[in-house]
């Protein structure tokens, strides 16, 4: 019976999961009306007119340029908390790890700078 109960803390939080989640879709159809405003099928709403089509290439570049800012700025928001964490082991220890942590960052630089993706075309 008690496992049964455990079960219904489970239930219970996922019928609020889900409400709430039900709730929210649903209330903004419900509290405003309907815009036939042939405007906001537009593919740039912002008073500008569209210049153009939506579908334009990009290079490559751009994309991996951004790829690797995005890698190694979520890894370097980890150091921190890698540091706070090493605040229990020996100095040494610490510094040795974040070290070689920082030295793999900066063989993937390296790399990303090898391959040319910080140079601009």
């Amino acid at each position: 019976m008690e496992l049964l109960q455990n079960y219904s803390y489970v239930l219970v939080f996922l019928v609020i999961g889900f409400g709430f989640v039900l709730v929210n879709t649903l209330l903004p159809f419900l509290i405003t009306k309907p815009s036939r405003n042939p405007g906001t099928a537009a593919t740039y709403e912002s008073g500008e007119t569209p210049i153009g089509s939506a579908w334009v290439q990009f290079d490559i570049l751009y994309y991996l340029y951004a790829l690797v800012f995005i890698a190694f700025d979520v890894e370097a928001v980890f150091l921190f908390p890698v540091l706070v964490a090493y605040k229990s082991f020996s100095p040494v220890a610490a510094f040795v790890e974040v070290t070689l942590f920082v030295f793999i960052l900066g063989l993937g630089i390296a790399y990303a700078w090898r391959k040319g993706i910080f140079s601009w075309k």
